[in-house]
């Protein structure tokens, strides 16, 4: 028995060693821990038990029956993150470069499995150059198992990725289909197309890191939704996002201890300024509502106009969807419209109350827009917010203008409650461009055409920039003193707790995608 479990130690320390000490000792070079470090650092001391150690490909062809590692080029297994069971696989850069083969793929898909049936999220630490070309189709088919399992998986567990290397061609779409995406700045990308081929396609020259890197990704093109400057920041932005996430879409994400004061915020009182033109900070609105210092922003650097993240009010865990004046005035767009549809998406899916903070003049103008198809965007956040059944409250701070009024969470769509700041204008456009519709005859035959526009400019406004005409009719439930707000949506929240909503029998709707 003893040469036995000696044997058994032999082979488990093979799996430990990866591709081998020069391997290990290249990758950290590269400023990266191995796959084994990232899984040690990101869950509980001790908590982690490995799954499939002694697994190796089965491949024969180019030489590869003499190159056998255990493990395969990923590390797979369970563990807990703060006392929570998760569920994570690490590709192993220095097996092969991590490259996915058919064995390698099937690990992956087993804890997967494993997450949905027991109801727990996934965490994929990617480090792969790709599918493993002496494999051919297998490879492929094993990427597609991989894909197919992330759509069963979506909206039922948290699927979380983080890019800490590079992945590149099939691998991408995995990611691509999670929640969210985490990238490393300097050591990961992304591209479907390497700067080879683009070279060789459309003749430009681009490096990877332009072509495909962390901030590429998370300022153009949208595809990262956070950045971090290293391995051991990428996992730490892991452990605080997974925080305020449930571990499936059938529980509540965790509640913090928290004891209730008055909660009035001063702060709040001279954020927005009487002239309705000039730009504020909307993160100071939300830093004045949430818990201290508890905000955790999703696409920071993407589509600024608008805002999303995670926060806690009164200990519980919610959604924030914000438009920004700071940036093009809070304007909705094509890419606004896209980022916060898939954040709604995302906290309905998983039982995260959403709070939406309104400042917005309209949709923006242009060519531009309309060709890119500002129409089917803006529809996928209408449609994204109208489907949503989680508990929704919406504050209008100031501006809301339009068929923007609309999308932003309105009462007509299905809100719960609906408060307006003194401040706000509620009306279809703002007071000088009404009044050069309404009044165009009478200011074009006047002898002073500048003075009468101001005078029906000042006489509409009166009329309706204020928040009254809506709260008259229902559509805002409560105007509300700025330094009240944190106190009415903490009670508003609390009494939304066992909100259920019927849906209609149907397989799935069509959002405009």
């Amino acid at each position: 028995m003893d040469k036995k479990i000696e044997e058994l130690q032999r082979r488990l320390e093979l799996a430990w060693e990866g591709g081998g000490p020069k391997r290990i000792e290249r990758q950290h070079a590269q400023k990266k821990l191995t796959a084994r470090e990232r899984i040690a650092y990101l869950l509980d001391e001790g908590s982690f038990e490995e799954m499939g150690a002694l697994v190796t490909h089965r491949t024969t062809d180019f030489g590869m029956a003499s190159q056998q590692y255990y493990g395969d080029g990923v590390v797979t297994g369970y563990g807990t993150i703060e006392g929570r069971l998760v569920y994570v696989y690490a590709q192993d850069f220095t097996v092969f470069g991590g490259s996915l083969s058919e064995t390698h793929a099937e690990k992956i898909c087993k804890v997967m499995d494993l997450a949905v049936q027991v109801g727990a999220p996934v965490i994929g630490l990617n480090d792969s150059g790709g599918a493993r070309i002496q494999e051919g189709v297998r490879s492929l088919g094993g990427y597609a198992d991989i894909f197919y399992r992330n759509v069963r998986a979506s909206g039922v567990i948290p699927q979380l990725s983080a890019i800490m290397g590079p992945c590149a061609g099939g691998a991408v779409y995995s990611p691509a289909m999670t929640d969210f995406i985490l990238m490393v700045e300097e050591t990961s990308y992304m591209f479907v197309t390497g700067p080879n081929v683009v070279k060789t396609v459309t003749n430009e020259n681009v490096t990877s890191e332009e072509l495909g890197g962390a901030q590429t990704h998370a300022a153009k093109s949208g595809v990262a939704h956070r950045t971090a400057p290293n391995d051991v920041a990428c996992l730490e932005d892991l452990k605080t996002l997974l925080s305020y996430l449930p571990q499936s879409n059938r529980e509540k994400a965790p509640d913090l201890p928290y004891q209730l004061s008055d909660e009035m915020r001063e702060e709040l009182m001279g954020i927005v300024p009487e002239n309705p033109n000039k730009p504020y900070e909307m993160h100071e609105v939300i830093q004045g509502i949430i818990d201290r210092d508890s905000f955790y922003e999703i696409h920071k650097d993407y589509a600024e106009n608008i805002i999303t993240g995670f926060a806690r009010l009164g200990g519980k865990s919610i959604g924030i969807i914000a438009n920004q004046p700071l940036f093009l005035a809070g304007v909705l767009d094509s890419d606004s419209s896209r980022k916060a549809a898939r954040f709604t998406r995302f906290c309905d899916s998983f039982n995260i109350p959403l709070l939406v903070l309104v400042d917005v003049p309209g949709f923006l103008p242009g060519t531009d827009q309309e060709w890119s198809g500002i129409i089917m965007h803006g529809a996928k956040l209408l449609y994204a917010l109208s489907e949503a059944t989680v508990p929704r409250i919406t504050v209008i701070t100031r501006k809301a203008y339009g068929g923007a009024y609309d999308v932003m969470n309105s009462k007509h769509i299905g809100a719960d409650l609906n408060f307006a700041w003194p401040g706000a204008e509620i009306a279809v456009m703002g007071a000088k461009g009404a009044s050069e519709i309404i009044f165009r005859k009478e200011i074009s035959q006047a002898e002073d055409p500048e003075k009468i526009l101001a005078e029906k400019e000042a006489e509409y406004a009166s009329k309706f920039a204020n928040p009254y005409r809506a709260a008259r009719r229902g559509f805002i439930d409560e105007v509300i003193v700025p330094r009240e707000t944190r106190r009415k949506l903490i009670k508003g929240f609390a009494s939304l707790n066992q909100k259920e909503v019927d849906q209609p029998k149907r397989k799935h709707g069509n959002i405009p995608l």
